[in-house]
């Protein structure tokens, strides 16, 4: 219940208001003196004080209680203050709303005025102190993680999330289109929790084999298989305590789904080769860009797992529905490439900045990083320059396929099917005639 702390010297007015409060569904606590306000809120957190402005017998300035209100905010400066007096004039009113008082109610009070302001100022305290704490673990991330970069709408709600999930140890599920940045969002849910001084081990789902899916996450012993030459440990056990980011989840191999469920749920495993089971504290981020409803009903993947993995889900948007942060984001890519290829370049010349702006990017943030890093090798000048992009507006490379390398040429297959299936890899890779690991190998090479 939401707790209101009520102080007068009056015990009547006190049990007056304590009813009427209690009505509502509020807790109330009572004192009788200005030194009792203090002690109270020193002891216990409140959600709204309301005040009478006078404590002494025959006094009827107020004065007391306006030289109380900058004490109170000494002690908890968030804390909304809503005076009252039964001597009240226009010029004591203002006086206490400039010391600090939120509102001001005069004796004998109309009950659903009273109400009225109690609700809205604990709702606007309530909201006030949910955006401080927001931005400042907005900025804790920022300072911890340069390149987390959100300043569009379209990255609030993402923002939002990672402020309310990640202090707990909730598994958590992130989507969207490859290369949006879903390793960094993991990061950052890390960065948050109980578990940032220990380990985020990273695995590539996409990457595994199904042979050496089991040795990969639970380990092996020596002699277990041919090339087993000594004991390993797998990335659970070396996540323990810790949290296990696991990328292109929907790439788990059917037959192998049941025995990372039974992990998840328990914490035990054994490794390949050994009977001993082994147990494992671990945080799960898993991310996608698969529609894992759609794979279920294709029966690639398992509901149950799927339960087990998205306890919240994050979804991010693509860079072309995020784009007021191109630039933010292409600037920090450019102090970040120049430092480690030693070039003065101090930034984009108006027709690079339009280029940008006109892109798809249907590889994403990735994508973007790629492009400027690309740049910052071919520009001649303090500035980059349109052409040292290797972008046209419509989203292809400048140049003709007879004047590309056969790995540019790839790269220039795999954009153009990555954008006419909206980003999705699993159609693209099909499109291509690509296995998934093999297409997943592919995006990494060429950073898309």
């Amino acid at each position: 219940m939401t707790r209101i702390l009520l102080a007068d010297d009056q015990r009547d007015v006190l049990e007056a208001l304590r009813i009427l409060l209690k009505g509502e569904g509020y807790q109330t606590e009572a004192v009788t003196s200005l030194s009792a306000i203090f002690n109270a809120l020193e002891k216990k957190d409140y959600a709204l004080l309301v005040m009478d402005l006078n404590y002494t017998r025959d006094t009827t300035s107020g004065q007391e209680g306006l030289a109380a209100i900058p004490r109170i905010q000494e002690i908890d400066k968030m804390l909304p203050i809503v005076v009252m007096t039964a001597w009240a004039t226009i010029d004591l009113a203002v006086e206490a709303m400039k010391r600090g008082a939120r509102d001001f109610v005069p004796k004998p009070w109309d009950n659903e005025r009273l109400l009225t302001i109690v609700r809205t100022q604990i709702e606007l305290a309530t909201a006030l102190r949910r955006g401080r704490k927001l931005e400042a673990e907005n900025q804790l991330l920022r300072g911890s993680m340069p390149n987390l970069i959100a300043e569009s709408p379209a990255m609030r709600p993402v923002m939002e999330m990672i402020s309310r999930v990640g202090p707990s140890d909730a598994n958590v599920l992130i989507t969207g289109e490859n290369g949006t940045g879903k390793g960094l969002i993991a990061q950052a849910l890390h960065t948050l929790s109980p578990r940032a001084s220990r380990t985020m081990i990273t695995v590539n789902m996409g990457g595994l084999s199904e042979t050496l899916f089991e040795s990969e996450l639970f380990g092996h012993v020596k002699g277990a298989f041919t090339d087993a030459k000594t004991d390993r440990a797998g990335r659970f056990e070396l996540a323990d305590e810790g949290t296990l980011f696991m990328d292109e989840i929907a790439n788990i191999p059917l037959a192998q789904q049941a025995k990372l469920l039974r992990v998840i749920e328990t914490g035990n495993f054994e490794r390949v080769g050994s009977s001993k089971t082994m147990h494992a504290n671990v945080r799960i981020i898993s991310a996608t860009n698969a529609n894992l409803q759609d794979e279920i009903a294709a029966g690639r993947f398992r509901q149950d797992l799927l339960f087990r993995l998205n306890t919240i889900q994050i979804s991010l948007p693509s860079l072309r529905d995020r784009r007021e942060d191109i630039m933010p984001l292409a600037n920090s890519f450019l102090r970040q490439h120049a430092q480690r290829y030693r070039k003065q370049i101090s930034g984009f010349d108006d027709a690079a900045r339009e280029r940008l702006l006109q892109h798809r990017f249907p590889g994403n943030v990735r994508e973007l990083d790629h492009v400027v890093e690309r740049a910052v090798l071919m520009a001649q000048d303090r500035q980059i320059r349109a052409g040292d992009l290797g972008l046209t507006s419509g989203g292809g490379d400048s140049r003709n396929l007879e004047q590309m390398s056969l790995e540019e040429v790839e790269a220039f297959l795999i954009k153009k099917a990555l954008a006419r299936n909206d980003g999705n890899a699993r159609k693209a890779a099909e499109a291509l005639g690509l296995s998934r690991s093999a297409f997943y190998r592919r995006l990494q090479q060429y950073g898309l």
